[in-house]
């Protein structure tokens, strides 16, 4: 049928189609309103989940992190009373027998001793020139005598020439917000635990992953991460603070025997002042042995 043809509609059909497409353009409108405000409400919902989880992850890592550490617990496989393991040729460690600390038993402190003697720094007879060196990993101190010394430590170790102990101390966990000196400690000593082939390496890489002093220092995810990197798996033992409480004994320890600061070396005993050639010491130490 031509235009000319169709029927003409009436007025009042004109207007009930306009008001019907109106009620149509107003109906969509109300949907997509409604769809837009149930986009908005579950965006906030999702939101405030994630504020909540975030803030869950915080407090729980915050909890977990300065829970109180008790007082007694297990010295790690190849770790000694004193708060050390001992490193002798290329990856081998020296072994202990099982050992348990309380800091209960910690000696009394002494009186400005003068010269300090600490427990444990002298060699046993026959055995090579022992090394025994108290440390913090958040010391810049004791990353610039590891960043000078450690190439020739490390090659008198492997010639069996000296043996080289670290005691890891918790002395600077007031220098980070998480108490990162005494949970690089206990990294340090899973490590020893559970893969003491890694241990000299893992020591490295803590210095040379040294946090700045104030901050938060690494988180546990990231110790447990760069253990992992050198083939050490010590997940569960950072998340449970296994050696939470020996490294809290090994500093009050330390502390009692009257070492006050980081780095403080032995050579077989005797305090080394700083003020002299370590290298050379060492060397005359090993010439007297023999």
């Amino acid at each position: 049928m031509s235009p000319a043809n169709e029927v003409r509609k009436s007025k009042a059909e004109r207007t009930a189609e306009a008001r019907e497409k109106a009620r149509l353009i107003r109906e969509a409108q109300l949907k997509k309103d409604k769809r837009n405000k149930l986009l908005i409400g579950w965006g906030i919902v999702a939101a405030v989940v994630a504020i909540l989880a975030v803030v869950a992850l915080v407090v729980t890592t915050s909890i977990r992190q300065n829970t109180p550490i008790a007082d007694q617990g297990p010295v790690p496989a190849n770790g000694n009373v004193n708060g050390g393991v001992t490193l002798l040729a290329n990856t081998e460690v020296k072994s202990t027998d099982a050992a348990t600390v309380d800091i209960a038993n910690v000696p009394a402190k002494q009186d400005a001793p003068n010269p300090v003697v600490a427990p444990g720094a002298e060699a046993e007879e026959g055995q090579p020139v022992k090394i025994v060196a108290y440390i913090d990993f958040i010391c810049p101190v004791c990353k610039r005598f590891e960043d000078t010394y450690n190439d020739s430590l490390t090659g008198l170790r492997n010639e069996g020439k000296i043996s080289l102990e670290y005691r890891p101390l918790g002395f600077l966990d007031r220098q980070s917000s998480t108490n990162y000196s005494s949970r690089a400690a206990n990294a340090a000593a899973c490590v020893a635990d559970q893969a003491p082939d890694k241990y000299a390496e893992y020591v490295d890489v803590l210095f040379t992953n040294q946090p700045a002093e104030g901050g938060e220092g690494l988180s546990d995810d990231k110790l447990k991460s760069l253990a992992s990197d050198i083939g050490a798996d010590i997940n569960s033992c950072v998340d449970d603070k296994t050696f939470r409480p020996y490294v809290k004994y090994s500093t009050q320890l330390a502390s009692n025997t009257g070492i006050t600061g980081t780095p403080t070396i032995f050579i077989d005993g005797k305090q080394w002042d700083g003020t002299t050639d370590l290298n050379a010491d060492i060397q005359a130490a090993i010439d007297a042995k023999a």
